[in-house]
């Protein structure tokens, strides 16, 4: 039993390397490549996966027959559910991110020395890009798009439910690649529901991944980050503040926490704890209590919130930490600015945070103090988003200190390197 054991953890190991070595070679190819075949491919990605949608909807079927039979319920379901509105949706996604700039060779700085040299700093992709999602199938054909576009290959392991899919969507976009010249290895699915196949992308298969990019729940990141040989962009949780300063508009403040707690609540930015300034105690806690809870929104306040309104009940130290992802919402009252951002630096995860207030100066030290990768005067945390920040799309959001924080664009998928230009200096 061993040894069959052994065998199969060979066997698994060496399809992983081979698929390492493939993306390798193709990514070599696909670095050089211009922004006319690039865009050419992913617009025939786009309509291999509208030839192909009855084949796609039949395997998402099965995927979901078997989800149902395991009891699956809820919400998982409906991130693994295809219908066609749904697959035109991914199409069109490829296509939107067919139609963004081309990030690779972009100049970034220029500089000459005293001795001549010319100096620039240009864009290129980072490599070769792991991404390991879970249920939704939708995610192969973005993360595939975004890591094309990008001059990046792509190793993508789906989610055990929805492999069926996820198969058949890559395999359509593999074929847009071949129709333009590419190597289809450039974008390539891991073929196994094995787990073992995620711990062995983790250890970078012997360096031929750069980077890791999960997309799921907390379980799968905190997973990745304990294990990863390699960088990993992503986030372990989006535990979102609203502060609201002694300056707030209380009618601006309602409106902005309404939409950062309650628009989508299962999405990282939306906002987990409320703040209140204790100069605005009197006038703005209230109305704001009440204003959520009448939308539906549970309340977990301190002393002075659970005085304002019997429907609040006692919050504990556990709430300070916890990201609901549902219509719940945590609420203290602070002492002013300072204890406001204190707050967020013990409590926060450096994901998305904001402040709503009239006072400008106090805006900027939030701004400035907070360190999270989204910061935000008088706007909803709604906006963490790759979209609304104009990138097109996204390939996730990131809380790292490397050099892709908040949302990860194709811009972010690209590393650099420096090109120097001399007539013959030597170094004295």
């Amino acid at each position: 039993m061993a040894h069959r054991h052994a065998v199969h953890d060979n066997h698994l190991a060496d399809l992983m390397l081979a698929i390492g070595h493939k993306a390798r070679a193709a990514q070599r190819v696909l670095a050089n490549a211009s922004d006319v075949i690039k865009t050419k491919a992913l617009k025939n990605a786009a309509h291999e996966i509208r030839a192909h949608a009855g084949k796609i909807l039949d395997a998402n079927a099965l995927d979901l027959a078997d989800a149902e039979a395991r009891g699956t319920k809820g919400a998982f379901l409906d991130r693994l559910k295809l219908d066609a509105a749904r697959l035109e949706a991914i199409a069109r996604s490829i296509e939107d991110v067919a139609a963004l700039h081309d990030p690779v060779g972009r100049v970034l700085d220029t500089w000459t020395r005293p001795n001549g040299l010319r100096f620039e700093r240009v864009a290129t992709p980072l490599g070769v890009i792991g991404v390991i999602f879970e249920s939704r199938p939708n995610v192969t054909a973005d993360a595939g798009a975004l890591c094309l576009k990008s001059g990046n290959a792509s190793i993508l392991r789906a989610g055990s439910e929805s492999l069926r899919t996820s198969t058949e969507i890559a395999q359509a976009m593999r074929a847009g690649l071949a129709a333009a010249g590419l190597p289809e290895d450039a974008l390539q699915l891991v073929p196994t529901r094995d787990r073992e196949a995620v711990g062995l992308m983790l250890s970078g298969l012997e360096g031929l991944i750069d980077v890791i990019v999960p997309r799921g729940g907390k379980s799968l990141v905190a997973r990745v980050q304990a294990e990863a040989r390699v960088p990993v962009f992503a986030h372990l949780e989006g535990i979102c503040h609203v502060y609201v300063h002694a300056k707030a508009d209380l009618a601006m403040a309602r409106e902005l926490l309404i939409n950062a707690k309650l628009r989508r609540t299962g999405v990282c930015g939306a906002a987990e704890t409320l703040l209140v300034d204790e100069a605005v105690v009197s006038t703005h806690l209230k109305p704001l209590v009440s204003a959520l809870l009448e939308k539906g929104c549970a309340v977990r306040g301190d002393a002075t919130t659970q005085a304002c309104d019997p429907r609040v009940t006692s919050a504990t130290e556990e709430d300070w930490r916890t990201e609901y992802l549902d219509a719940i919402i945590a609420v203290k009252c602070v002492a002013g600015l300072d204890a406001a951002i204190d707050h967020i630096e013990i409590y926060g995860s450096h994901h998305t945070d904001a402040i709503i207030t009239d006072d400008l100066a106090a805006a900027e030290a939030f701004m400035n103090r907070v360190d999270s990768a989204i910061v935000l005067h008088n706007a909803s945390t709604q906006f963490a988003d790759g979209g609304e920040f104009g990138f097109g799309a996204e390939i996730g959001i990131a809380t790292g200190r490397m050099h892709a924080r908040g949302p990860v664009g194709i811009d972010q998928l690209c590393s650099f390197k420096y090109r120097v230009r001399g007539t013959g200096q030597i170094r004295p």
